[in-house]
Parts: structure tokens; sequence; C-alpha cells
């Protein structure tokens, strides 16, 4: 299986590779279109600050080649954030994969909201064998609305959207490359789909 990571300077790729290579497979970075649309799947990961992070994936024209895809995709923290319509952080269009907008968290609760939280309403194979209120791994300030896309939730003065699913597109807020062993589960799930 060719596993790609993709690089476009906005996201945490040697973790994720780590991760990666602790369940077996081995995966190339890489920013380049060709590699990515070659890939038996595709791995989007993303830290940082949406509005700054869009313009590096449309800097090097990666908006249009992430949302084509057709093998599975697996978005990760902002990577989900940035597959989103619209995101309130820096006022960003996302790539429209998810018809979901992504909000700020309410000034009642701190943020970021970092450290352990369950994830419950889990749906679809990324889950296969996860129980509910497992706990993951999540560092953000904003959060995806609930929607019929949803594939899973967590509550943190609201309930949101730790995950979504569309197609052949996936995404999870949490990371689960730090998630322990039900973050290797799930991205073990997504790498034997």
């Amino acid at each position: 299986m060719k596993l790609v990571i993709l690089d476009y300077g906005a996201g945490n790729v040697k973790s994720v590779q780590f991760a990666c290579k602790r369940l077996g497979f081995d995966a190339v970075i890489s920013n380049n279109a060709e590699v990515l649309k070659r890939a038996d799947k595709v791995i989007f990961p993303g830290v940082g600050e949406a509005s700054s992070a869009m313009k590096k994936l449309k800097g090097k024209q990666l908006d249009h080649v992430i949302k084509n895809l057709e093998q599975p995709v697996l978005g990760i923290c902002l990577g989900m954030q940035l597959m989103c319509r619209y995101t309130e952080e820096g006022t960003t269009q996302g790539l429209g994969i998810f018809d979901v907008s992504v909000k700020k968290f309410a000034p009642t609760v701190k943020v970021p909201h970092i450290g352990w939280n369950t994830i419950s309403g889990l749906k679809t194979s990324l889950f296969k064998g996860v129980s509910e209120a497992s706990y993951v791994y999540l560092v953000h300030s904003f959060y995806a609305e609930k929607s019929n896309e949803t594939t899973a939730l967590t509550t943190y003065g609201v309930d949101y959207s730790s995950a979504l699913q569309k197609a052949n597109f996936f995404g999870v807020q949490f990371h689960p490359e730090k998630s322990g062993d039900v973050g290797e589960l799930i991205l073990n799930n997504f790498l034997t789909l």
C-alpha cells in the first residue's frame, strides 16, 4: 500500500509518520500533487492557524487536488477543519468537503481545549472495536458543528463533531497519533479500510 502524509508546512507530519510506522505501515511525506493522486491512502494532518494553513494549501495548488482525491483521506485536527465549508478562525473558506462550519468555543470554557476527552455516538468503520466514551487527546480552540456527517461527538461546553465522514473523506478533531491504544486502533482502522 502506498500511504502518503500531506506536508504543506502546517502539520505534525513526523509524529503521524512514526505512528503509522509503529502499526507496520511505511508512509511517504509529500506535497507533490502526482504523488498524492497515486497514493492508496492520504493523511492530511494540521497544526496551527486556519487562514495561514489555507494560504499554504492554495499556494501549492493543493486545495483542488485534495477535493478531487478518490482514495480514502483522513484529515486530523486542523486538517479536518480545513475540509469543512468555513471556519471562523481567520474568517476562512475551507475546502467544502464537509458541509459544516467551524466555530470558536464560547468564552465560558477555557481555550484551547487541551487534554483528554471522550468520544461518543461512534459511527462508521473508523471506530470498529472502539468503545463508547473512549478517551482521545485534543488540542484546539475551534470546533466543527454537529451535522449529518458527524460520526463521533465530544462535549466541551457544547456537543461538537469530533469526527466527520463523507464518501471517501474522514476527519477527526483529536490526534490519533497521541491518543494511546484507542488512537492506534482508529488509525489502524483507517489504514486497513
